[in-house]
């Protein structure tokens, strides 16, 4: 999936689209209006989008609530601030909690809406801005960010309302981050606007009706044979670094910390298997704030919960109980350990950090996301057999799409896509779902990288265009991810071209041999080049961190130019063994056509010729599964290009081959044997040959060879 970066623009945008310079030269000015939207204004003679939503009933009812002095406890507010977060800062999070989608319609991962008496705007990153338009209707300004010109949400507010003496902005401090508050009031401080804390969500007053629930399934542990290291040596590592850190307790809001650090998993998140809980860690307790009912006798068993009164066994408390404990337990601490941002991992809210005392908090990225990141032996081993496994489904599932295709037996759309894709993948072994909703978009549908498909929206699948199928599998042993682009009728040469050169990026940062102290921003100049070279760009990152079992985005990594390259303690921007992350460069032709690849990347050590040197690294391909032969235009290809698809190509035959043949999957291999052909690393291709477009064995010049020995045989 496409790498996120709306959070560092939150940020960093007031310095970056001020008027002026540090000279005092003037910039461009701000666009305070938005961006131009999709019919809109809407008229009766226009056709709005299929999945375009009707706000026109929770704008008012969120505005009543606005100015109920019950409902804010204070003073009517002039504006509303909703964000994605739920209590945990999630990157995705359930339906229970979609209160930004509740009200605005659009189902973006990423965005914030503001809403004022007669206003309501949307910002959002380079991922959502054509999924944005299609979905908002016309009561609300997008604000494009990446785009120049675009204000921050800040310097919107400041613009709005400069003619007013106090203004006041509410927002819920349990589902914002504490550094995203902590900026906004900095950049607020000379100005009328006042941000308001406001405890009572507005948005869970008006969503009353046909509001998802929560979960209710039970914890599990995860066994030592697939996490690879007990829980109590993990818990003895933060230990180490709260000591050295001189922190006397650690509280751990994360979902996905959590689940790796207690070997623990749940049901809480739609495709991420986590607990909805909080832990805090002391040098001599440690406390799970959890629902009982979510906590089986397997998972008492498991952390020891029985008469618990030492170091190395959990004491369980009610979820709800964490407030109390905070505000008690941190008269005695004196410093106290709270998460702040790193990559995907926003950090603890701001109502985690207001229950503890200025003067004690210690605000650094979680220990956890550092340990985690670097996968153990057994991790390592299981991610490997994990994208194997999910190999010989996707090998399976194109092959028998591209012969229901092939024969038009049935007619498939983009949800029947994703539907089938994932019953492929749930037949394997350990499969305990998909990693995060597919994304299966055909044609224009491919240009929008991020795009679900819908009843309203899905689109029949032609020989015309390229579907882009971007899927990943939740394993007991791993987490996969992957993105293929493929086309069952005969490509134009434009997208032949685009895909050729989306392919070369990627082979170029796989093949990269590079040294320890190289930042991963640094690499993504490498996948980006061959589509620079024709002025053209995407708007996501080229790489993200992925996790075992766990988040298919995991922090700290993020290959991204646009990502804030300065390392942190705790949040390095640095790769090491034991790492694996994404490689997806991508090209999106708005309104026609989209392509993208993505592989997962396993860092490993380079063979150094020189024992004195400094520590290499390389890349290797956990991902196998074969590229589309008809879209690579291999003219376009280097010698070493065309060496590492040929190794690539034959590590897929001699890995997953044996896989399929040995669970019967015969169509999936022949299919596979297909589309892996060898090419010369030199001269002409032979495309019947590598694309399979004729059967070699009957071609005129095997014809002519045949006929010759058997003339010099009589």
């Amino acid at each position: 999936m496409g790498s996120s970066y709306w959070i560092i623009l939150l940020t960093c945008l007031p310095g970056l689209m001020s008027n002026q310079d540090e000279y005092g030269i003037s910039q461009s000015p701000l666009d305070y209006n938005g961006s131009k939207r999709t019919a809109c204004p809407k008229s009766e003679f226009d056709n709005q989008p299929a999945d375009r939503f009707d706000s026109s009933i929770t704008l008012r009812q969120l505005r009543s609530e606005m100015v109920r002095m019950t409902s804010v406890h204070d003073k009517p507010l002039d504006g509303y601030i909703i964000t994605s977060d739920d209590d945990h800062q999630s990157e995705s999070v359930s339906p229970h909690d979609m209160r930004r989608e509740f009200l605005t319609g659009f189902y973006g991962s990423a965005g914030e809406a503001l809403i004022t008496s007669n206003k309501a705007v949307l910002w959002t990153d380079g991922r959502y801005h054509l999924q944005a338009d299609q979905q908002l209707d016309c009561n609300w300004i997008l604000m494009k960010y990446g785009h120049k010109g675009v204000p921050s949400i800040t310097e919107w507010l400041i613009n709005e309302f400069d003619n007013r003496t106090e203004v006041r902005i509410g927002a819920d401090p349990m589902l914002i981050p504490a550094f995203i508050w902590e900026s906004w009031e900095n950049q607020l401080a000379q100005s009328s606007v006042h941000l308001i804390a406001v405890t009572t969500n507005l948005i869970d007053l008006i969503w009353q009706v046909g509001r998802p629930k929560n979960n209710s399934y039970a914890a599990y542990p995860l066994e030592i044979k697939f996490a690879g290291k007990p829980w109590q040596e993990k818990v003895r590592q933060v230990r180490l670094k709260m000591e050295l850190s001189a922190a006397d307790a650690l509280v751990v809001t994360a979902l996905d910390d959590i689940a790796w650090l207690l070997n623990i998993r749940g049901w809480d998140l739609p495709n991420t298997p986590v607990l909805k809980s909080y832990v805090i860690i002391t040098q001599g307790s440690i406390y799970l704030y959890a629902d009982r009912h979510k906590i089986l006798r397997s998972v008492d068993i498991h952390l020891k919960t029985d008469g618990c009164y030492h170091a190395d066994c959990v004491r369980l408390q009610s979820y709800s109980e964490i407030w109390n404990d905070l505000r008690t337990m941190s008269q005695t601490w004196s410093k106290v350990w709270l998460p702040s941002y790193c990559g995907y991992a926003q950090g603890a809210s701001r109502k985690i950090y207001i229950s503890i005392p200025a003067e004690k908090r210690l605000p650094k990225p979680s220990p956890i996301i550092e340990l985690r990141a670097i996968k153990n032996d057994i991790e390592i081993l299981g991610m490997r057999k994990a994208h194997l496994r999910d190999a010989v489904a996707m090998c399976d599932f194109m092959a028998y799409i591209d012969q229901q295709l092939k024969y038009k037996t049935t007619k498939w759309d983009e949800m029947q896509v994703a539907r089938v894709v994932n019953e492929f993948r749930l037949e394997m072994d350990y499969n305990q779902g998909i990693a995060f909703p597919t994304i299966a978009g055909y044609g224009p549908h491919g240009a929008l990288p991020h795009y679900e498909p819908s009843d309203r929206t899905s689109l029949m699948i032609d020989l015309n265009s390229t579907l882009v199928i971007d899927s990943g599998g939740q394993y007991f042993d791993g987490t996969t991810d992957v993105t293929r682009t493929i086309h069952f009728g005969e490509p134009t040469q434009e997208q032949r071209e685009a895909y050729t050169r989306v392919l070369i990026g990627s082979i170029e940062l796989a093949s990269l041999i590079f040294p320890s102290n190289l930042r991963t921003d640094q690499l993504d100049i490498l996948a980006r080049r061959p589509l620079w070279d024709m002025h053209d760009d995407y708007m996501h990152g080229t790489g993200h961190g992925i996790g075992h079992f766990l988040s298919v985005h995991e922090p700290p990594i993020s290959v991204s130019y646009n990502m804030n390259a300065t390392p942190t303690a705790g949040c390095t921007c640095y790769l090491s063994p034991g790492n694996f992350l994404s490689n997806e460069p991508g090209y999106y032709k708005a309104g026609d056509f989209g392509i993208r690849l993505e592989n997962i990347l396993e860092v490993v050590e380079a063979d150094s010729p020189q024992q004195d040197r400094k520590s290499f690294f390389k890349f290797r391909d956990a991902t196998l599964i074969p590229y589309e032969p008809k879209l690579i235009d291999t003219n376009m290809l280097s010698p070493a290009h065309r060496r590492w698809l040929n190794d690539y190509n034959n590590r897929i035959r001699n890995e997953v081959g044996p896989e399929l043949k040995k669970h019967l999957r015969m169509v999936g291999f022949e299919w596979m044997m297909k589309k892996t052909r060898s090419i010369p690393e030199w001269g002409e291709v032979d495309e019947r040959l590598f694309v399979g477009a004729a059967n070699p064995s009957y071609s005129k010049y095997h014809c002519a060879l045949i006929f010759i020995v058997i003339l010099l045989q009589i």
